[in-house]
This record gives C-alpha cells, structure tokens and sequence, in this order.
C-alpha cells in the first residue's frame, strides 16, 4: 500500500515537474478533475492565488478550500461527493484579495451556453474502425495527394425548424453524405472549442479541452468523425493558440496576476480582437497548449489542425496599437516564433501524418518545411497573396481586366516557396465583402459563369483547396453565423446547377492526376501563354508524372467568346475537350463540347505545334491529349 502511494506521488511530481518546464504534453491527465475510487479529485495552477475553493453542485456552491503545493503552485482537493454530470467552479482569490469565479482551465466538458462552469464528464472507451483510414494516410504521400477541403461553421450549416443548430449526431447523417455527394476530399470546422460567444465564431475560446456543449457530446463528435473516415474524408480543426476570451471569470489574469498572458500589457492586449495573448514563451503555456493539441488529434482522430492567426504571433507589431522592439531591436516575437517550432515539432514527432496548417498572411518568414531550416514547421501555409490578388481580379469590369493581368498571374512566381492551400475561406464573405456569387461582375448570368470559371482556376491552379460552405452553389447573401445557409436557393435553376457544377469539378480534380501527382515541384505548370492581357485570356498546363499525362486549361476573362483562339501545344496529335464551364448542364448555353483539335505545325511562342478552339465568353475549357506522338515536338 505504501508502495502505491509512493508511486503516484512520483508520478504526480513528475507530471508537475513537466508542466513548469514546458515538457507535460498531456498534462489534462493531471490538472483539471479526474475520477477517483470515490469521488473526484481537482487540481489547477494558480500560483499567486491567496486561496482556491472549489465550489459546485456537490457542495451546494459553498466552497471547500484547496492545498497548495508551493513549489508549482497547483492547488489540490479531493471530494468525495463530486458525482458525474455535477457542475463545478474555482472560487480563486487573487493576489490582491479579489475573489473570482473563475473556470477549470482542463475541463473537457461545460454546461450549455449562457453559463460557463464545467460539468464532470468521463469519456466512455471507444473502440474505433478507421483503422484503414489510419493505414492509408501512413503509406501516402500528402504532398502528392488530392486535397479539396469544404469548410463549415458547425452551428450555422443547417439547423432544426426550431433555430436549435445541429448536434454532431445531426451532422452525421446530413453532412457527411452531402460531402460524398459533392466530392470532397477533407471537411475543416471553424473552432469546436468551448466559446461563450457565438459572435466571435469560436476564435475566442474558453475551453482548449472541450467540445462546445451547443454541438452535442464529445462522443457525437467522434462517431462523426469515425464516419467521415469510413468514407475517405479527412477532418480537419481549427485551433486557436494565440490569444483567449477576455471574459474576466474566464482564462485572463487567472491568479490576480499575469499567468496565461505577457507580463508587459501592451503584449498581453490584443486590441485587433478584443482578447488577451497568450505568453508563448512560459513553459506551463506551452504545456498547456501543445497538451490542447495532442488531446484533439488523439482523442477525436483529427486528421489536422489549422492554426489561426500565425501573423499575430510571430510579429510583434502585428497588432493595432503600442509595441516593442524585440532585443535586437526588430519586430519578430521571438516567443511565439519558437513556441510554434516546438508545437509542430511535437505533433510531428507523435503523429507524422497529422496535418499542421498555419493561416499565415504575411511573406517574410518561411512557413512551411523543414525546422532545421529556419521554418516554422508547418506542412502546408493558406495562400492569402494568392486570394487577395484573385477576388480583386473577378471583382473587377472585364474592360480594365488587361491592366491589370498580373493579378492573375503573379503567383505563379512564387507558388513553390511554400506548401500552399489555395483558401476561399469564411472571411471573404463577411463584415459587408459580400458573397462570392455577389463579388463577381455583370449580371445574374454572368456572375455564374465568372463563379465557374474562378472555380476551375481554384482547382487548376498549384496548391491544396479551400472553399466555404454555401459558395459552393453561389449563395448571394453574405454568411451569417447565427443563421443556416440559403437552402432555398438551391429552388433556383441556375444555383442548383452550379451546386452540380461543383461536384463535377471536385470529382474531376480528384480524377486527373496531372492536377496533384507533382504538386510539390515546379515541373507540375507549365505556362503556354501569361502575356495576351489585350484578349485577357490565360493558358498554361499542368502535369503529371507520365509525359502523356497533362492538362491544357484556357481561361478568358472577358464577355467575349474566343473562336478559332489558336494555342501552342508540346506534342503532335488530337487533343480532347475535357471540361468547358458552359455546357448547359452547368447553367451555360452550350448543349455540346468543342470538337477535337488536331495539332498543325504552326510555331506559337516556344512550341511547334499549335491548335485551335472555341473559347467561351467569361469561360474556362481543359483540354487533354488523345492521341499524341511524344518523341516529336
């Protein structure tokens, strides 16, 4: 019996020894409350609290005061009456004698919105299938693979007649075929974390260990995601690592004192979004957040994190108001550059095949490859130049369109620096940047079309896709967060048909291998023609690893139908037709496909070989090689 005791004594010390260096990457095992034999017992790290009373449903919300361990500053009790489902807090006087109700930092469960305390919750054993899914991702490569993710806010994708949105039980059976039937590779959630305000979308969290209650049970959410994997789609996860919700009875100034943010208020205050930054560089920060981390990727099988908001961490001036240099007199935080090294080192360490993904806006720091190499780590990085330069092109009238091609083309400059993800995300329809349907030019029809051609650039271009719920069949509205999707749109002939243009699009993307097999070099584009601004028309190919495996893709930029538009070719022969954004089924006017092309030997810029086609107006068409002989050119 003293043995035992000894034991997990040890263990105890050691668990605590690892949290103040910054080591403890599980630490939710250790503080936060945890069932015992009889009752529970509770732990949190508050250390310059005067008192910690934990108080809840098991005491009638009286308080029973907690011990302190003075060297790590964790407080501990053990109550015997704590059953599951109670609701509990800590009752934390603070260094100057203020007394707060503050929330469990580790608590994997909180009671329903408006309230904020935590609930006992025990996860029951789940014996998991994915066990392919698991295998599969560990033979291939993630580089050379498809990815085509559909993003969603879960509370507002659909909800029941009586506002209530729907549970992730819901979501089993609604989204993920509606996934399958639209050809996604791999669904990305905006936070799932506990928030109290759905204002904020869930990017100012409370809850690192917790599924938001308004979803359902944590159990509901891996059955989700259980069954995403069942049928081949990927789950990815928002995370929020950089700052917190300001709600006093939340995370900030926990002890009284600066603990889960900087020392210095101007670092600590993150004016841009109304929340408090957390000090990177303390080591029970990084314990707690890394340990956030892992809890998610193991607990739930995600199969990647999206980290958000990278740019506020790494600089220092990032932010609106007053800052300081660094010691070196630069605007680099140092704390937050390291702290995300640390994080992907870890993950990557424990789960290779995890996905880290940083949303990143600015240039000057390489984001994705390798540590060593002075990156941060990341495996793939969202591409906002790509984004910004492209929705200021469609937004604009096809007259002033040839002025301004670059915006078209510049990425192609630089589209190997990084691993990039090609994102049209939730912030491009909000806060009055309407729609994409709505952002494009012209009439009714002709912002369809535009919307098709921008699509199939999106999926022709070098990069992993994003696209936000509703776009995919050209909702008008701006996305509310507090509100379902346009569902009625889909009443409408031409919304409908885009929704089926999408799903097209998706399913060929993950058919032609030259549009992913060498994605991660720049031998994957070819360019034939970046330079005809007078007719605003693009074309460029891309490949695959057989040399007969390539795509042309043309796309014109203006209202005016290209015929007998002549393109240089690599090789001799017939090419095909194999996608044209204007066949009526998509909501265009064409009931058939171009006819084959035969290749003459015409020189067009640096190719001997060129053919000729019909180009339709604010249209894209792929062609692809039929019948070609490769030893000529």
């Amino acid at each position: 019996m003293k043995e035992n005791i000894n034991k997990i004594i040890d263990l105890s010390n050691e668990a605590s020894t690892k949290f103040l260096s910054g080591e403890n990457f599980y630490v939710q095992q250790f503080l936060g409350a945890h069932k015992e034999k009889e009752g529970y017992i509770f732990r949190v790290w508050a250390p310059n609290a005067q008192k910690v009373s934990l108080v809840g449903d098991f005491n009638d919300w009286q308080g029973h005061l907690m011990e302190k361990d003075e060297l790590s500053g964790i407080w501990e009790i053990h109550c015997k009456d704590a059953k599951e489902k109670d609701l509990y807090k800590f009752k934390v006087q603070q260094a100057d004698g203020r007394e707060v109700y503050k929330i469990d930092p580790f608590a994997v469960r909180f009671e329903k919105r408006p309230g904020v305390a935590a609930e006992l919750y025990e996860f029951p054993a789940k014996k998991w299938k994915d066990g392919l899914w698991i295998g599969r991702n560990k033979r291939s490569n993630k580089f050379k693979r498809p990815m085509n993710i559909y993003e969603v806010h879960a509370s507002s994708w659909k909800e029941h007649e009586n506002g209530e949105p729907y549970s992730f039980a819901d979501l089993k059976e609604e989204l993920i075929p509606y996934l399958v039937k639209m050809n996604y590779t791999h669904i990305e959630f905006m936070p799932l974390m506990e928030h109290p305000l759905g204002r904020s979308w869930g990017y100012q969290l409370i809850g690192y260990f917790a599924l938001s209650s308004s979803y359902g049970t944590p159990e509901e959410f891996q059955d989700f995601v259980e069954a995403c994997h069942l049928n081949n789609i990927g789950v990815l996860v928002d995370w929020v690592p950089g700052h917190y919700c300001i709600n006093d009875d939340t995370l900030p100034y926990y002890d009284g004192t600066p603990q889960f943010e900087y020392t210095d208020p101007d670092r600590a205050k993150n004016n841009r979004w109304g929340s408090i930054n957390f000090d990177l560089g303390k080591p029970q920060v990084q314990s707690f957040l890394i340990s956030s981390a892992m809890f998610w990727i193991e607990m739930f099988h995600i199969d990647g994190i999206r980290v958000d908001a990278v740019s506020s961490m790494i600089y220092r001036d990032y932010d609106e108001g007053p800052w300081t240099p660094n010691h070196e007199g630069g605007n680099r935080n140092f704390e937050g550059f390291y702290f995300l090294q640390k994080l992907n080192a870890v993950i990557k360490l424990a789960h290779p095949n995890v996905l880290m993904i940083a949303e990143e806006s600015s240039s000057e720091t390489p984001v994705t490859g390798l540590i060593e190499n002075g990156a941060l780590g990341f495996d793939f990085k969202w591409n906002m130049g790509w984004m910004n330069d492209i929705l200021r092109f469609y937004e604009m009238d096809p007259v002033l369109r040839k002025d301004h091609f670059t915006l078209l083309t510049f990425s192609f400059m630089y589209m190997m620096r990084e691993n990039f993800i090609l994102p049209l995300s939730h912030d491009e329809v909000v806060h009055g940047k309407k729609s994409l349907m709505h952002k494009m030019w012209g009439d009714r029809y002709k912002q369809f079309a535009q919307l098709r051609n921008l699509y199939t650039y999106l999926i022709t271009h070098p990069g992993k896709k994003l696209l936000f719920m509703g776009s995919e069949w050209g909702q008008f509205l701006e996305w509310k967060f507090d509100e379902e999707l346009e569902w009625d749109d889909l009443n409408d002939p031409l919304n409908h048909s885009m929704q089926k243009f999408t799903s097209e699009l998706n399913h060929f993307y993950k058919e032609q291998t030259a549009l992913w097999e060498l994605e991660d070099s720049a031998e994957t584009v070819e360019i034939i023609d970046a330079d005809n601004t007078s007719e605003s028309v693009l074309t460029f190919m891309r490949k695959g690893k057989r040399k007969k495996d390539f795509l042309i893709i043309i796309l014109n930029m203006t209202p005016v139908e290209r015929q007998k538009f002549t393109i240089g070719v690599p090789y001799p022969g017939t090419y095909k037709e194999v996608w044209n954004t204007e066949m009526e089924e998509f909501g265009g006017t064409w009931t058939r496909h171009n006819d084959r092309c035969q290749s003459e030997s015409i020189q067009f810029k640096n190719y001997e070989q060129s053919i000729q086609t019909t180009v339709p107006a604010l249209g894209a068409i792929i062609l692809k090689p039929e019948s070609i002989n490769t030893r000529k050119k």
